[in-house]
This record gives C-alpha cells, sequence and structure tokens, in this order.
C-alpha cells in the first residue's frame, strides 16, 4: 500500500466542522467489487433531517436518501454519498491532482449519512456497511427484527396517499410512522418496516431524524440493487458502534492508529495548521446499546 500524504483544508468523503472551522478529508483508491443482489421494483426519495449535536438541535442537517424496493430485499442510502463517492473515485483513478478533488468537494460533498443500510441480504438478515473516514469499511450483518408496532386512528395525507398513523419502541427511539395501505408493500426508510403499506413519513419522537417521502416511481426497466460490501470487514453490532464511538472521540488518531501508511495534517480555513478535533458530536440513529 502506498503511502497517502492527506493535506485537510477541504474534506472529501468524511466532515466535519469544528470551532477551528477545520475539516477532515480521507480518500482512498482502488477497486470495489460490487454484486447485483436484486432488481429495483420501487424506488421513493426521502428528505431526511437529522441533528448530529444534541446540544444544538437547531442545527439540522438535510439529505436526500433513496430507498430502492426489490422481491424481498430493500436498499436505503444517501444519495449525495453516492454521487460524490462516484466523482471522487473516477478522479482517484485518474490521479486528479488535490485541486480537482477540492473542486469537486465543493460542488458535491456534502453528505453526512455514510451508512447503507440493506433489508433482506442476505435472507432473513440486515446488512449495515459504512466506511469509517473513508479507509475502514465494514460489514455488520444482523437478524433482521421488525418493530412492533401499534396503530393509531390519525390519518395524514401524503403525496396524495391517505395515510394511517404508527407508533413503536425500536433500536433505542420511539418511532412515529405514517404508511399508506393504499401502497401494501411493507417497507420504509432505514431499518423502519412491517407495517401493511409503505411508510412515506416517520420520525423519533425528540425529533432528532425525520424521514419524508417526496417522490416514487415503479422501476420499468433491468436496474440492479448492487452490494458492494463483500470485501468489507465483518463485524458485530457491538464492535461495529465501539469504532464509531473511537472515531468520533479523536478522528485522526483513530485514522492514524489503524492506517500506519496515513500522514495526516489538519489546516483550518485559512490554511493555518490546526490540531485534530477532539469529541466530535455523535448522535447516531440507533441507540439500543446506549440504554
Amino acid at each position: 500500500m502506498k503511502t497517502k500524504f492527506l493535506e485537510m483544508a477541504v474534506c472529501l468523503l468524511v466532515v466535519f466542522t469544528w470551532p477551528a472551522n477545520a475539516q477532515l478529508m480521507v480518500v482512498e483508491g482502488g477497486k470495489i467489487p460490487v454484486d447485483t443482489v436484486g432488481q429495483v421494483q420501487l424506488t421513493l426519495q426521502y428528505e431526511a433531517k437529522f441533528v448530529t449535536d444534541t446540544l444544538k438541535k437547531e442545527d439540522v442537517t438535510n439529505e436526500t436518501m433513496l430507498l430502492e424496493i426489490g422481491k424481498g430485499i430493500s436498499k436505503f442510502y444517501s444519495y449525495t454519498k453516492y454521487f460524490c463517492d462516484s466523482i471522487l473515485r473516477a478522479d482517484v483513478a485518474k490521479g486528479a491532482p488535490q485541486e480537482t478533488f477540492q473542486e469537486h468537494y465543493k460542488q458535491y460533498g456534502k453528505s453526512k449519512w455514510s451508512e447503507t443500510s440493506f433489508k433482506g441480504y442476505p435472507v432473513g438478515k440486515v446488512t449495515t456497511l459504512d466506511e469509517v473516514a473513508g479507509i475502514n469499511r465494514l460489514r455488520c450483518e444482523e437478524t433482521e427484527e421488525r418493530p412492533v408496532w401499534k396503530l393509531e386512528e390519525d390519518t395524514a395525507n401524503i403525496l396524495s396517499y391517505t395515510c394511517r398513523k404508527a407508533v413503536c419502541e425500536f433500536k433505542g427511539r420511539k418511532w412515529t410512522a405514517w404508511f399508506a395501505p393504499e401502497i401494501p408493500i411493507s417497507e420504509g426508510p432505514w431499518k423502519l418496516c412491517g407495517l401493511p403499506g409503505l411508510i412515506l413519513k416517520a420520525e423519533d419522537e425528540q425529533k432528532h431524524y425525520s424521514f419524508v417521502c417526496v417522490g416514487l416511481k415503479q422501476n420499468r426497466t433491468n436496474k440492479a440493487i448492487l452490494f458492494q460490501g463483500k470485501k468489507y470487514e465483518p463485524v458485530d453490532r457491538k464492535a461495529y458502534n465501539k469504532l464509531h464511538e473511537r472515531y468520533f472521540a479523536d478522528p485522526i488518531g483513530f485514522i492514524t492508529s489503524n492506517n500506519p501508511n496515513v500522514k495526516v495534517i489538519v489546516k483550518d480555513s485559512h490554511g493555518n495548521p490546526t490540531k485534530g478535533p477532539r469529541n466530535v458530536p455523535y448522535n447516531p440513529i440507533e441507540w439500543e446499546d446506549k440504554k
């Protein structure tokens, strides 16, 4: 593995902004094997909102998410991350200069949702993929768990569909969902599913996370559901959470300790050297092990 020298004035792939306005960038080249695991039958676009720092609830991050649904399988991921990663990996393959990376990041690299979730792959499992700092690629396979919902009488109109309300406690949060019985598909954003209709809106009680469907379309072409995690490092949920906690506690230390061939220099927005961040705000959607 060649030594990589990373000068961090702007971020690529993983982004954090802290008081000194420093930002973190890690880019790794190389091809990632991709497998076809299903065919897309329906695609939904959700506008996601989430709070990264619970002490600053007014700072809300917006993200465009896609849910691809196939026969017995679904994939939920950030469209921004998908698009940005594609551009940046192409830059790596071309040997593009640092200025090109920076320019492309300014244009496209604003994703803060790094996870990709597969329900039903492998069969009976939920698989979560993530790239911590863009280098440590993790694959967490878990037995599929379905929320235990309580149906309520309230209704709401979403995308011209009359939706019913349901509530549950799932993965450490209390969720309210609105599902469309007219679309009898037991699916929804992230790991939410198990209702007699497609979930078009969901939010947790603290309003740290919310998903609102803003569009859906049937796929009439042979579009594949792609899985890129075959060679990712397999970890269980406890190890997956611990790795993320370590990273957010000390991002630079995590990168250099796990990747000795990566040299890191951190600069602020004015190009001046600055210390790396510590204890970056961390508010994962899944809090089950935090109780």
